[in-house]
């Protein structure tokens, strides 16, 4: 709602959760520290109607299947398992062995995550997240202005980083 220019929390319910609220004045007790917070709510309010004013969903909209069409690419590389997401919000799936969805133990994976592919995406300018919880996965998520120039930059980082870490493993 900010992104990210000031903290604010907010929560959504459906009718069906809220309706026991609805009786007796029952206080649908909740909250969050940023959650209603004036500042924040202005800044939320600011934000959204630069978001409608500059198209910046019709934007991602438009080029999310660009972003996806470019990380495609990635799947030449024997440790791209699966490119998956939506937006511009991806995940590049690890593996040992691509025909057989092998994954990384838990050891592989934090050698090859912490040890070698986090700081090195970081240091050749991707700055983005390593998570291991479950299969090893790098996470994308791009400012949401980027167009193709940008993605053709992360994917050669990518693909760099990830050649490398080829060459380290297998």
């Amino acid at each position: 709602m900010t992104s990210g220019y000031f903290p604010m929390a907010a929560m959504i319910a459906s009718d069906k959760l809220y309706e026991p609220f609805r009786k007796d004045n029952n206080a649908f007790l909740h909250g969050f520290t940023f959650g209603g917070h004036p500042v924040g709510a202005a800044v939320a309010l600011a934000n959204l109607d630069i978001f409608e004013k500059e198209k910046i969903n019709e934007h991602v909209l438009e080029n999310e299947g660009k972003f996806y069409a470019t990380l495609e690419k990635l799947y030449d590389l024997p440790i791209v398992g699966d490119v998956r997401g939506a937006g511009y919000f991806y995940g590049i799936e690890m593996v040992k062995d691509r025909s057989t969805r092998e994954t990384f133990n838990s050891d592989e994976s934090e050698k090859l995550l912490r040890g070698f592919l986090s700081k090195k995406l970081y240091d050749s300018g991707l700055y983005c997240r390593t998570d291991d919880r479950g299969d090893p996965v790098i996470q994308l998520a791009p400012p949401l202005i980027a167009n193709q120039s940008h993605f053709d930059e992360i994917e050669g980082i990518l693909r760099s980083v990830l050649t490398e870490a080829c060459e380290l493993i297998f």
